[in-house]
């Protein structure tokens, strides 16, 4: 995923004042992925260029932060999914106490609003797994040096999508907290796959009241079906669970 790059390297082994690694004096690597056996097959191919030295491969974003605090390596090579505390969090925590220390994002998977959720939290910018280890190194190299990763317009593009993401989100939210208890209680019911007449039994009211309450749901959240609706509580902790197969 990284671009050709448009950084300030000028060519003659700096950029922003950091070197190029020498053979005396290498470009010092964390490598951070909950997968032992890639983050150790990584430290192989890297520990094949003469200018990088791998110093630790820590396998959760707690022991990276650890590690980066004692061994202040010059690129932290970060996994982003990983149990507990994940890439991006230990990102930030460790830019804001050695903020001189370059850290590129590793993910395994397509995420059209990683690149900028990478970057708001320091990061230099972001690989796939599957790049060739030459890339990898080349990109560790450029992120040592301070050039830019990304092409400017790439992430200027992802940081216009997570904005308009996230205020997709909120309008949702908005739509979602004009929601009454009793409506968000009858939507409970529905996602855990009760049909009509024993929802309006259950809670003691009309089939007509029923029908009623899951209109005024369906105008107040702006969606057409029930499943709609129940997807967009569900995806924003509303409700719990959701059977597909029995909510109409």
């Amino acid at each position: 995923m990284a671009g050709s790059g448009n950084g300030s390297g000028t060519g003659n082994g700096k950029a922003n004042g950091k070197p190029n690694g020498s053979a005396s004096h290498p470009i010092t690597v964390l490598i951070v992925d909950d997968e032992r056996t890639f983050g150790e097959a990584l430290e192989v191919a890297l520990e094949r260029e003469k200018d990088l030295r791998v110093i630790h491969v820590a396998t959760d974003g707690t022991e990276a932060v650890a590690a980066a605090g004692k061994r202040h390596p010059d690129v932290v090579l970060m996994d982003v999914s990983m149990p507990g505390m994940g890439g991006l969090e230990a990102t930030r925590r460790i830019k804001e106490t050695d903020p001189d220390s370059a850290i590129v994002i590793l993910s395994g998977h397509e995420d059209t609003h990683l690149l900028a959720r990478a970057v708001q939290a320091g990061a230099s910018g972001m690989l796939r797994k599957t790049e060739a280890v030459v890339d990898v190194a080349s990109t560790v190299r450029r992120a040592h040096r301070g050039e830019a990763i990304h092409d400017e317009h790439e992430v200027e593009l992802a940081q216009r999508r997570l904005r308009h993401r996230r205020d997709l989100d909120q309008d949702a939210e908005a739509r979602l907290d004009r929601l009454t208890p009793r409506e968000l209680e009858i939507m409970s019911l529905m996602a855990a796959g009760h049909d009509p007449e024993k929802i309006a039994g259950e809670l003691g009211m009309s089939p007509n009241t029923l029908r009623t309450h899951t209109q005024n749901v369906l105008t107040k959240l702006r969606v057409h079906s029930k499943i709609e609706a129940l997807v967009l509580a569900i995806s924003h902790g509303k409700v719990a669970t959701l059977d597909l197969t029995e909510a109409g």
